[in-house]
């Protein structure tokens, strides 16, 4: 008896290229349709401050998307495009943004789980398209998607596939990544997987904070409870790590998008804790591997603190890695709010934003109240992941609420 096509396995999809000229030439138009403001540019090209009577906003001269977001988002739209009428399926979200995942949801794109391989994964078909995030996906996804033959439409940022050969290059040589990150993030749990290796031999053990890493050079300089360590970092580090092994020699990555005075900290506590125990550095290796535009974004951002503002706003999705370090960033200097979008500006009485203390999205009384008929002057900052139309909605509120309008805007 012949086999049956269902008995025969399924040959593996190739990756898509949709970067086709008659494709992008479309996708541009479309996307710039949906994310491009006038207002934002006119104020970039004024040097990045409007006054209008008593009020002033100010934006940092870098924010908003990146070229990795918008590469992703471009290859997003050119696969419903290069697709029109098959199924289009995303690992997750594209990027942490509620209005562009939002946007592809209205494209029917569907969203696929992305914590673990859910039942959803198994009903994938051969004619069946699947995106892989910005983020990426761990090794076990991506596999899986393969092996049900999928054309695949890889839109992982370069930056995060340069930390990915640096952990597969520490598990060739044996070498434990020590990952700053956060364990549950998209891009942390891709990286993860690939330092595992090629034989999924390798290991790693995720750092989220100062404390953190602290517990740990303790363990490296001088050994202690093994099992208590594990359970501290339980799914935190890799299959059968053992600490009296793995912590030999460490070579340190992390997700880009942290904050880089954080993850230099953290090397140097590392590689000085190896450094006491063995007399010398040399089972220690690091490179530097944050995202540019994450620096750029929070170099802007320190430049602009250095000028006098009353209240600084940060716009973007709250699950955003990157927009939350400029948070916590301003929450040193000046009274901040981190807004998802212009709506959470109710009045100038109350504030809707995300509080990083609490987790959780809070009112907040009186925070431009006492400038309702005195100058003031308002920073206005995003994430790499927030489009600029989101961008302009938060100037034409906030300026709305001053009683200007946005003709008045546009007019200057």
């Amino acid at each position: 008896m012949s086999e049956t096509s269902a008995d025969q396995p399924k040959k593996k999809k190739k990756r898509v290229n949709v970067r086709r000229p008659e494709v992008m030439t479309l996708v541009q138009a479309e996307v710039e349709k949906h994310y491009h403001s006038p207002i934002v540019q006119k104020l970039r090209d004024a040097g990045g401050s409007l006054t209008i009577g008593k009020t002033t906003v100010r934006l940092a001269e870098q924010f908003g998307f990146c070229y990795g977001v918008e590469r992703a988002i471009d290859l997003a739209y050119a696969s419903r495009r290069v697709f029109p009428d098959q199924r289009i399926f995303l690992i997750g979200e594209i990027i942490h943004n509620q209005e562009v995942n939002r946007q592809l949801s209205d494209m029917n794109i569907v969203s696929l789980p992305w914590k673990e391989i859910s039942e959803d994964y198994d009903q994938l078909t051969e004619e069946d398209v699947v995106i892989v995030p910005a983020f990426g996906a761990p090794t076990s996804f991506t596999e899986k998607i393969e092996e049900q033959g999928c054309h695949i439409i890889d839109t992982t940022c370069g930056d995060v596939m340069k930390v990915w050969r640096r952990v597969r290059t520490y598990a060739k040589s044996g070498i434990t990544s020590l990952i700053h990150g956060k364990r549950g993030h998209e891009e942390t749990r891709a990286t993860a997987s690939r330092a595992l290796g090629e034989d999924k031999k390798g290991h790693y053990l995720v750092v989220l904070t100062l404390e953190e890493t602290d517990y740990v050079c303790d363990y490296i300089r001088h050994g202690g409870d093994k099992n208590k360590l594990l359970e501290k970092f339980d799914k935190a580090c890799s299959p059968g790590f053992d600490p009296d092994l793995h912590l030999k020699e460490i070579g340190v990555a992390n997700q880009t998008t942290m904050l880089k005075s954080e993850t230099m900290e953290i090397q140097n506590r590392v590689k000085k804790a190896i450094t006491d125990r063995d007399g010398t550095s040399e089972n220690f290796q690091v490179f530097d591997t944050i995202c540019g535009a994450t620096q750029e974004r929070q170099d802007a951002l320190f430049d602009m603190l250095n000028k006098p503002m009353d209240v600084l706003l940060v716009v973007g999705g709250y699950n955003s890695s990157n927009t939350t370090h400029l948070v916590e960033i301003g929450n040193e200097h000046l009274p901040t709010y981190f807004i998802r979008e212009a709506s959470c500006l109710e009045s100038l009485e109350t504030v809707i934003h995300f509080d990083l203390d609490q987790h959780a999205e809070i009112s907040t009384p009186n925070v431009l109240a006492g400038f309702d008929n005195e100058p003031a002057t308002i920073g206005i900052t995003a994430g790499a992941s927030c489009p600029a139309n989101l961008i302009e909605e938060t100037i034409v509120r906030i300026l709305g609420l001053r009683g200007i309008t946005k003709q008045e805007i546009e007019a200057v």
